[in-house]
């Protein structure tokens, strides 16, 4: 590591934090700004919104690292991971402990200028986005854990624009939990032969030959959820055209998934990027159109 130039340090760290994969910002940031369009009524603060999603790409950015580092021993012996940074060593373990220390830090001195509940609610949000890789050792399903972790913005979202998080909060994110459920299984049936080689739980090794049904009830999940939330919160066409749309993504999933081919279930899994920006799409063209009174 030594010999390394800081060009190349800092490209390693880039790495290492996935700047160069953004999907999993893009995972964790739709469902915050469903959640900010809701409780904003449509219109909510840009300076909440620039707090939120600057804050989405550190803590991402510092549950990668953490992920990296849980997962040093194991990364080695899979495909896929074998050439990350850590497990490569390239970067030394303690550099990404610092790295993952710096990146919180950040996140938390960044979102200061809001409300006490706020602030109290970041402190289970970096714990759960600190010790969700280490739940792959214990847990059946690993990927409800991630669901949660991934979709703290939500109540935080509430409460840094309502002062509280009401009941629709709470359901946004039990839906996000049955959606990274399923798009996290299609995920883990590309690294299923490696996970059952070294001992890591995953949803697609519990689920067994049932994953793919397993994932389509979890899109169904989702969409009744998000579904009841918008209509709960009085949106209307194109909330449910988004919504729509959304479910046909879903079985375009279906097809790619269905014979276990693991580039297309990577596929699948990539797509999901769209599913989440087509929802949010919906429920902001429909409060452009029908405004909160």
């Amino acid at each position: 590591m030594s010999t390394l130039t800081l060009r190349q340090r800092v490209s390693e760290y880039e790495k290492l934090m996935r700047l160069d994969k953004p999907i999993g910002i893009l995972l964790l940031l739709w469902p915050t700004l469903w959640a900010l369009w809701v409780a904003g009524a449509g219109r909510p603060s840009l300076l909440v919104v620039a707090i939120f999603v600057i804050g989405t790409v550190l803590m991402r950015s510092a549950g990668c690292v953490i992920n990296d580092y849980a997962d040093r021993n194991f990364d080695g012996h899979v495909e896929r991971t074998r050439n990350r940074p850590l497990a490569a060593g390239r970067v030394r373990p303690k550099e990404a402990l610092l790295l993952a220390a710096g990146l919180s830090v950040l996140s938390f001195l960044l979102i200061l200028p809001l409300n006490g509940l706020t602030i109290a609610l970041s402190v289970p949000a970096l714990f759960l986005a600190g010790s969700y890789p280490f739940t792959k050792r214990f847990l059946a399903i690993p990927q409800a854990y991630l669901g949660i972790a991934f979709g703290f913005g939500i109540p935080m979202s509430f409460a840094a624009l309502q002062g509280e998080v009401p009941l629709v909060g709470w359901v946004m994110l039990i839906a996000n939990v049955f959606w990274a459920v399923a798009y996290d299984t299609e995920y883990a049936m590309v690294d299923r032969p490696d996970d059952l080689k070294i001992g890591i739980k995953t949803s697609a090794i519990t689920f067994g030959r049932f994953e793919v049904t397993a994932i389509m009830v979890c899109y169904a999940a989702t969409l009744l959820l998000v579904g009841w939330a918008g209509l709960h919160t009085g949106r209307g066409a194109a909330f449910i055209a988004g919504l729509a749309v959304a479910a046909g993504m879903m079985g375009y999933h279906y097809m790619l998934i269905r014979d276990r081919d693991r580039p297309r279930c990577f596929k699948a899994f990539l797509h999901n990027n769209w599913v989440g920006g087509v929802i949010f799409a919906g429920w902001a063209v429909d409060y452009l159109l029908n405004p909160a009174i």
